[in-house]
């Protein structure tokens, strides 16, 4: 069975890359002065959507991102690994989203794309660590939901069946379709980008990356598939209430940076008095135990 699948995908700040300048003064982050990257589990979840579409001739899969006009670069990477199509959520008004003006964003869109049978993301940003979006998202569409899955064996009959991580052990769970699925960081790595791919859509780029003496805008007028959708709050019919700062509740008070630094070090051999003493010290300082 041929299946649309839309993978939720997010450009995120590269966290080990943090500086003084990483917030605003607004306590958003200020991506602008970070190193931006994939989100890690976002392409464990691509990797999920690819397989199926391997498993299901005339499966379709198509990221969904929200961001500046650069997120439109995990588009390109998507599809470099065998994604179809993408969508650029991007407006300012969307700017400075919290989870739930976040996940309202991409609900409207996947209402626009429509008929879609599964919604695939990272169980969470690393920029946030909240694993609050996936399941906001099926709230608001009124779909069922798989958190932490580790696998999407395969779709029969309408439904999926899924193995996901539960306290003390894994479970397999079957669900029906339409729905959306969470994906962990410990599921399969995504495939590396294929040198055909990479080839083929190295120019796509959404309107706002184009500028317009660009040398290559005639490349993309002959080639369509060269052309990233991009959709504002009006394109999607959204609330310019309900997105950016404007839906968002949470307000970050205060960032603090913090650095660890060792005070002073200590050489240990191996012998037992060493490793007796340490292990002493550590309990009588209520380190351990």
């Amino acid at each position: 069975m041929s299946l649309k699948i839309v993978v939720l995908a997010k450009q995120v700040p590269d966290t080990r890359n943090v500086g003084k300048d990483a917030m605003t003064a607004e306590g958003t982050v200020n991506r602008a002065a970070l190193p931006a990257i994939f989100n890690p589990e976002d392409l464990n979840a691509l990797e999920q959507a690819l397989r199926i579409k391997e498993q299901n001739p005339g499966t379709t899969v198509g990221l969904l991102t929200m961001g500046p006009p650069r997120a439109g670069e995990i588009i390109r990477e998507g599809l470099y690994r065998g994604a179809d199509t993408g969508w650029l959520l991007t407006d300012r008004l969307f700017a400075g989203a919290d989870t739930l003006a976040t996940s309202y964003a991409l609900a409207t869109a996947i209402k626009k794309i429509g008929d879609v049978d599964l919604v695939i993301g990272g169980r969470q940003a690393i920029d946030g660590d909240t694993a609050q979006v996936g399941p906001q998202v099926a709230q608001k569409l009124g779909l069922n939901q798989v958190t932490y899955a580790e696998e999407i064996l395969g779709i029969k009959n309408g439904k999926a069946t899924i193995r996901r991580m539960i306290d003390g052990g894994v479970e397999v769970v079957e669900a029906p379709l339409p729905l959306v699925v969470t994906v962990n960081g410990s599921a399969a790595e995504c495939r590396p980008a294929n040198a055909k791919l990479v080839m083929k859509y190295k120019y796509a780029a959404c309107p706002l990356e184009v500028a317009e003496d660009d040398s290559r805008k005639a490349l993309r007028e002959e080639r369509p598939y060269l052309n990233l959708i991009q959709w504002s709050v009006a394109d999607v019919d959204g609330d310019p209430s309900q997105c950016g700062m404007s839906g968002s509740p949470t307000k970050v008070k205060e960032v603090q940076s913090i650095a660890f630094q060792a005070k002073e070090s200590k050489t240990l051999t191996g012998a037992d008095a060493d490793i007796d003493g340490l292990i002493k010290e550590l309990l009588n300082d209520k380190i351990i135990g």
